[in-house]
């Protein structure tokens, strides 16, 4: 008897192999599931689905997508298929996640269902020792980047407020901020604190209190 569960985006060869002793209300037997996706530049999926097949898949699933904003329901549908002892099998890396995260993510969600994972061209299996070490090094480096991101944020800003700048744009100083950074000045203040007072730059301070001196100096003749 074959699988009676609905399905999107999908295609199914050796339905025996899913159900002991055939019939449907007994637990299926374990089963190697293949997605295979293709962007809007691709021409179609069959590449993908032979050596899918090839790789000894038994469901696969496939989305054809037309814009990276797109839904990907056939991995929505072969994640809601697979349970414990399945493989989920793609062509690619590139095939299952948009970016390292979003890869990391499936993965985990899939380890998470006690399911493995296989990418047949970078020879990853998840079901290995070798596999889940390789996995595990992806979800390091992706950690590691993403500190790497927030650690040069943080300096950029650091040196743009230095720059009289916040956020990357630059901190225009107003006639009424300088007016009060030279009333902090004439107070007995010094540069660095009355710019902070007018919360502005020491160096953005310093230009301004430099060209306004410029045009209100004397010209000799």
């Amino acid at each position: 008897m074959s699988d009676k569960r609905p399905f999107r985006g999908i295609h199914s060869f050796c339905p025996q192999t899913l159900f002991l002793n055939g019939k449907s209300d007994k637990p299926r037997l374990m089963t190697s599931i293949g997605y295979a996706r293709v962007s809007t530049g691709d021409q179609d999926t069959a590449l993908q689905l032979d050596a899918l097949r090839k790789a000894g898949c038994e469901r696969l699933f496939e989305d054809k997508a037309s814009s990276v904003k797109t839904d990907r329901l056939g991995l929505a549908e072969a994640i809601r298929y697979v349970h414990d002892g399945d493989t989920l099998t793609v062509w690619k890396l590139d095939r299952l996640g948009r970016s390292m995260k979003h890869l990391i993510e499936i993965i985990t969600e899939l380890e998470a269902k006690d399911v493995g994972f296989r990418s047949i061209t970078e020879n990853i299996d998840t079901t290995t020792p070798g596999g889940r070490l390789v996995f595990h090094l992806f979800g390091a480096l992706a950690q590691f980047e993403r500190d790497l991101i927030r650690e040069r944020t943080r300096a950029g800003l650091q040196a743009a407020e230095e720059r009289g700048r916040r956020g990357g744009r630059q901190v225009v100083v107003t006639p009424e901020k300088l007016a009060k950074a030279r009333q902090h000045l004439a107070a007995g203040l010094n540069v660095r604190e009355a710019a902070a007072r007018v919360k502005i730059g020491k160096t953005a301070l310093y230009e301004a209190l430099r060209a306004e001196k410029a045009t209100t100096a004397p010209e000799h003749h």
